[in-house]
This record gives C-alpha cells, sequence and structure tokens, in this order.
C-alpha cells in the first residue's frame, strides 16, 4: 500500500501532496505584489524550487507545469524569468493560459506536478 504524505497542510488546502512518487503543489502565487512580472515569476519560481526541495524532488524533475497569467501581455516578461530557472535539458510539458486570479494584484500562479527524484 502507498503512503499519502502532505506537506504544510492547512484546513483549505495543503501546499503539496506526495503520493506513488508524484510530488503535486498547489498552485504557488506571490507574495511581492508590488512586483513586476518578472519579479513575480522568479518569486514563484524559488517557492516551487523550496516546495520541491522538501519533497525530495527538483525542477530537473518536472513532469508538467500549469501557467496561469492575469494579462496574457505579460507573457515574455513571464518567459524571460522561466528561461533564466528552468534546466534547458530537462524542460517539462508547459501549458501557459490567461486566467481571472483569485486576487487582482497577482500577476502569475503556477502548479506543479513533479517526479521524486
Amino acid at each position: 500500500m502507498s503512503t499519502l504524505q502532505r506537506l504544510h497542510p492547512g484546513p483549505r488546502y495543503s501546499e503539496a501532496a506526495i503520493h506513488n512518487g508524484t510530488v503535486y503543489l498547489a498552485g504557488q502565487v506571490p507574495n511581492n505584489t508590488a512586483a513586476d512580472i518578472q519579479g513575480q515569476t522568479t518569486e514563484v519560481l524559488g517557492m516551487i524550487d523550496s516546495l520541491l526541495a522538501q519533497a525530495g524532488s527538483s525542477k530537473e524533475h518536472l513532469l508538467m507545469v500549469q501557467i496561469f497569467l492575469a494579462d496574457l501581455a505579460d507573457y515574455d516578461g513571464m518567459n524571460a524569468a522561466w528561461d533564466a530557472w528552468v534546466s534547458p535539458r530537462n524542460a517539462p510539458p508547459r501549458a501557459t493560459v490567461q486566467a481571472k486570479l483569485a486576487r487582482p494584484e497577482w500577476r502569475i500562479e503556477i502548479v506543479v506536478t513533479a517526479a521524486v527524484a
């Protein structure tokens, strides 16, 4: 029987769940909402790095990434931060869509699924 582990569980959601060698992260959003899209993206990617490390994984083990942008005009700025972060030999499948995010000051939300290293 496989086990289910949750990281940073709260009453509404957990930041991550680990099951059968797969890590599922909750949507990650920036804390610094005054930053531009590159700053918000860089912050969120750092949060993803931290959660993946806590789960025994890393960006080299990404299985799928979903990126939600409040405005597609931010696509190039987001990609500048993404390209500086992503492992070029291990770039995952990725979807990027425009979406109305839960808070208007959030310009980006990223959802990640990864394999445990």
